[in-house]
């Protein structure tokens, strides 16, 4: 059976992207096949086919599998998803994005799978990010951008996946403030509260890999 991870955040600007990449590179490197799909994407730049981070987990996986599978609804501007949607009279399907990612797991052993913004944010009136995540069936990996407020901003958002019944795989910690005092205590808070692994620690900078034993403590480590 396929596996599959969700990757959210505390906030958008926290590093999903860069972390999803990272994880789809370790894969690849420990001969696993794995895919990145992005389901909903706001913001495509001027003069460019696709957003940079849908094609920033192509360019990861290396694999060749059709646009609207990997990324099923992009919206040009860069706003909030659902406000994306409505100006282009588009209702985001979450049984649609389940059908392509059916479609991308059967011919991968790992679909990762980034989300767009924070846990909560929405997807249409009545649904958000979470609920992408219950309808896909995926656990959850929570990056939390370290810097000031994010104690408040990683509870919350473990309360949240927690309340939709969701299974919280584990945690990284995205140093995204170089300049922010006393993160390392911030961090130690954050191993003591969250009821799940921390499984990388990336400093400010860092070039993009995961440590080992990263896909153990997620369940994607080779069979």
């Amino acid at each position: 059976m396929t596996r599959g991870l969700f990757v959210t955040g505390t906030d958008t600007g926290v590093g999903k992207t860069h972390v999803a990449v990272a994880l789809l590179r370790a894969l690849a490197a420990a001969g696993v096949r794995a895919v990145g799909m992005k389901p909903v994407a706001a913001g495509i730049d001027a003069g460019a086919a696709v957003a940079a981070d849908v094609a920033a987990l192509a360019a990861a996986d290396g694999r060749d599998v059709p646009l609207p599978d990997r990324n099923p609804y992009a919206f040009v501007p860069a706003v909030a998803p659902h406000v994306a949607a409505r100006d282009a009279g588009v209702a985001i399907d979450l049984d649609a994005v389940a059908a392509a990612y059916g479609r991308l797991a059967a011919g991968a052993d790992v679909v990762v799978v980034e989300g767009a913004g924070g846990v909560r944010v929405p997807l249409g009136p009545a649904v958000d990010m979470l609920d992408l995540a219950r309808r896909l069936r995926l656990p959850v990996l929570l990056v939390v951008g370290v810097r000031l407020g994010c104690l408040n901003h990683a509870l919350l958002s473990a309360d949240a996946v927690a309340a939709r019944g969701l299974a919280l795989a584990g945690w990284v910690a995205n140093r995204v403030d170089p300049g922010m005092a006393r993160a390392d205590d911030s961090v130690a808070d954050l191993r003591a509260r969250l009821p799940a692994p921390l499984v990388a620690d990336l400093a400010w900078g860092a070039a993009g890999a995961v440590p080992a034993g990263a896909l153990a403590a997620l369940g994607l480590a080779p069979a």
